[in-house]
């Protein structure tokens, strides 16, 4: 086990990143030095669900909001213990959007002692990139890489570090659970439903992303969200890459294959399939229908798990501004 007031013997910044999105929040630490892996030292995760807090007017219920306070403080609790010197503090834009929004950044800010970094859904995108490309390298040509949040879908393609297109669209899980699938489940004909309404939400960032040829990026195109892993997990394979990491993948006529079986199970009774964690049992669905739905408008037939992500993006680019005390865009 790590100790936690131990830093690594190379010059590095022990870093912290709280990550406060529509669904959880999530401390990460690292020991974070230019040119190394920044690998986990610790983290804790809190699943706070904000769309289910939301009210008729756009604001989030004071339950939501003291979830949600107490989720941050107790991720500032691990920041503490491990003795941080640098905190990355990122809040995605469903709480910046929210009618009460500015109020309960400025009640998190209190609370971790600086400001706050509210992400668009563009530079969750381009984070995302970065995480991506330097996970995958150079020689993995163009990238297209998907990512399905709670409150979001993101979708970045490009064949540098910036990506040549960074867009999204406020339909992730949790929205598409609060708005179609109320109850968790579906019948087929409701499944039908939703799927239909999904891709109308997703036009607009599937036209944005499809204007690239999809043959310049078919066998390079990758997920990094948790849903995308546990889907993945149930529904995918494993990839074995000699002198690589072992990686998942799923196709996405086994996702359309799952999908109307998941539907029809009990919330409660999901997390005896593999790879679907209690936290997610409820808008794994919601998850699902995104991530089929965006593959499908994009011609895409396959992705592969992508390990990191929004988190590992921002510390990869604090480390690229270095002494800098906060991420620019």
């Amino acid at each position: 086990m790590t100790n936690p007031n131990t830093h690594s013997t190379r010059h590095s910044t022990r870093l912290g990143v709280l990550d406060i999105g529509s669904n959880t929040v999530h401390m990460l630490i690292v020991d974070a030095a230019v040119g190394s892996r920044p690998e986990p030292e610790a983290s804790t995760k809190t699943t706070v669900r904000l769309m289910d807090f939301l009210k008729e007017d756009g604001s989030i219920r004071k339950a939501g909001v003291e979830a949600l306070l107490n989720a941050v403080d107790e991720s500032m609790q691990l920041a503490e213990r491990y003795q941080i010197s640098q905190l990355l503090a990122l809040a995605t834009s469903a709480i910046h959007d929210a009618a009460n929004g500015n109020k309960i950044l400025h009640r998190i800010e209190e609370i971790v002692g600086q400001r706050i970094t509210v992400l668009s859904g563009d530079d969750e995108a381009r984070l995302t990139f970065l995480a991506a490309r330097r996970w995958y390298g150079w020689d993995a040509g163009r990238l297209l890489v998907i990512d399905v949040g709670g409150g979001s879908l993101e979708v970045a393609v490009g064949s540098e570090e910036e990506p040549s297109v960074a867009t999204s669209a406020r339909i992730g899980a949790g929205i598409v659970t609060r708005d179609y699938l109320p109850g968790g489940m579906a019948t087929p004909k409701e499944l039908e439903t939703a799927r239909k309404k999904v891709r109308k939400r997703i036009a607009d960032v599937a036209d944005v992303a499809d204007a690239i040829p999809t043959e310049d990026y078919s066998s390079h195109a990758v997920g990094t969200s948790k849903a995308i892993r546990s889907l993945a997990r149930l529904a995918g394979s494993v990839i074995h890459q000699p002198g690589r990491e072992d990686a998942l993948s799923v196709e996405r006529e086994q996702l359309e294959d799952w999908l109307p079986r998941l539907a029809s199970i009990d919330p409660a009774q999901r997390t005896a399939l593999p790879g679907i964690t209690q936290d997610r049992a409820f808008s794994i669905v919601g998850a699902g229908i995104v991530a089929v739905e965006i593959m499908d408008a994009l011609g895409i037939n396959e992705i592969e798990v992508c390990p990191w992500a929004l988190r590992e993006g921002a510390i990869l680019r604090w480390l690229d501004q270095y002494g800098r005390t906060r991420i620019g865009f």
